[in-house]
């Protein structure tokens, strides 16, 4: 997918409503889908989440979870994917957590975690990108990447 408006025609072709659960982005990924005429018929709801109390209290993201690997992990990322398919009526959720403006290596990581609840298909994946730039340039990076990865995500999950 290159564009936003692709993603939206994705879902829409497919019968899929997405949540959101966001962190870093705060609710950027969200935000982008909404700016899609025809959008409210493929967005169910969009968390924002910042602190791990937030995390823990609407996604229901376990403590010892960021505790044993942190905040900005791939395993706090699917446990808000889940948590929002969880508390929401979505069939997919995307969430992403991470450090836009940090010192040293971790600066610009990104986790983000895809998850669907289908009939046929239920499951989730994963990953870890860095990108580059001023804070607010991470976000919209990240924010972008995993809109456009998110069909990418669908087939690997629907593939088993």
């Amino acid at each position: 997918m290159q564009n936003v408006e692709q993603v939206v025609n994705f879902l829409s072709k497919y019968k899929l409503r997405l949540a959101t659960a966001e962190s870093c982005t705060a609710g950027l990924i969200s935000s982008l889908v909404a700016d899609v005429p025809g959008s409210g018929k493929v967005l169910d709801c969009a968390f924002v989440t910042y602190s791990p109390q937030a995390k823990q209290r609407c996604l229901g993201v376990s403590a010892d979870t960021i505790e044993r690997f942190g905040l900005t992990s791939e395993e706090v990322a699917r446990e808000m994917a889940l948590g929002a398919l969880l508390r929401s009526d979505a069939d997919i959720a995307l969430a992403n957590t991470g450090l836009a403006q940090a010192e040293g290596e971790m600066d610009g990581v990104q986790c983000i975690a895809c998850a669907i609840r289908l009939k046929q298909h239920q499951g989730i994946v994963s990953e870890t990108v860095k990108f580059s730039g001023s804070r607010n340039q991470v976000r919209e990076e990240t924010a972008r990447y995993a809109l456009m990865q998110l069909p990418y995500y669908y087939e690997r999950l629907r593939q088993g």
